[in-house]
């Protein structure tokens, strides 16, 4: 599973932070790392602490956080996904469908409005 941030998408300056080429083990492994995050009451999960993500350009925390934010940066180096847990429920269970078959489609995470998608996806594109 690669980590990695893609600026200016389009006109408006929108941008992505993506989780990608991965398959259905590793899929199994960030939805069991988030679900024991959000068990442990600890604030925040860094993903460069789970060996099986390689972080190619940015670096991304999860943050527990009293609204749902989404990703927040202030260099587009250093990322932090900030949301409530029951926003982070919600992407456990928007990605649990790949924990259950192979699968080339994608997710984006959150529905925030904000420059900062967060993507899910085992080819890499949407």
């Amino acid at each position: 599973m690669q980590l990695d941030f893609i600026d200016n998408l389009n006109e408006y300056g929108d941008n992505v932070v993506r989780l990608y080429n991965f398959d259905m083990s590793e899929a199994i492994k960030f939805r069991d790392a988030l679900s024991d995050f959000l068990s442990s009451g600890a604030p925040i999960l860094d993903l460069s602490t789970l060996d099986f993500i390689k972080e190619r350009n940015c670096k991304l925390s999860l943050a527990i956080a009293d609204e749902d934010l989404g990703i927040v940066t202030r260099d587009k180096t250093v990322f932090y996904c900030a949301m409530t847990q029951k926003g982070f429920k919600g992407i456990l269970e928007l990605i649990e469908p790949f924990c259950e078959k192979e699968t080339k489609g994608y997710k984006m995470l959150y529905d925030i409005d904000s420059l900062t998608d967060f993507l899910f996806s085992p080819a890499g594109t949407w």
